[in-house]
């Protein structure tokens, strides 16, 4: 059977589990480098803020759900082109916001261990917000429907196929 001709609820199913996985490989690719899962692999110098796991779970759940309206049974036809860029830099955004401010090496080679605590760390709320705003106008884009182009006429008013 053809993607396209599974049953609605099989294609409902379908894009459910991948929604799930998608955001379970997300929270496992943001979650164990910012030992938000604790693993021997990484370590944190500065503990997670009270924020870090909530937003943590709402990135990798909004970016499964995005994941999966790329999948074919997902139907879903979109004309938004920035929809991709959009979620991708969300979530880039969001692994910042998370992270240890003095852990990410990018941080410390431009401000230093004091300009991270500093400057940094005070940005990762606002991080956070926008890489939930971000995820959040990408699936809008990409869950938006399609804009069709009218169907010519025949010059007697019938469709032309």
């Amino acid at each position: 059977m053809n993607t396209s001709e599974a049953h609605p609820v099989s294609r409902l199913a379908s894009f459910g589990a991948t929604a799930l996985l998608g955001a379970v490989v997300v929270a496992v690719a943001m979650g164990i480098p910012t030992d938000l899962i604790d693993t021997p692999l990484f370590s944190r110098d500065i503990p997670p803020t009270w924020w870090s796991r909530p937003v943590w779970i709402t990135s990798s759940l909004l970016a499964g759900v995005l994941i999966a309206t790329y999948t074919p049974w997902s139907r879903i036809t979109s004309d938004r082109a920035s929809a991709p860029r959009l979620g991708g830099v969300g979530g880039i955004i969001g692994f910042l916001a998370v992270g240890c401010p003095v852990c990410n090496k990018i941080v410390l080679l431009l401000l230093g261990a004091s300009g991270a605590m500093t400057y940094f760390e005070p940005l990762q709320p606002l991080l956070a917000a926008v890489s939930l705003v971000l995820l959040v106008v990408a699936l809008v884009l990409r869950l938006r429907p399609r804009r069709q182009c009218p169907t010519p006429r025949g010059s007697r008013g019938r469709r032309i196929r």
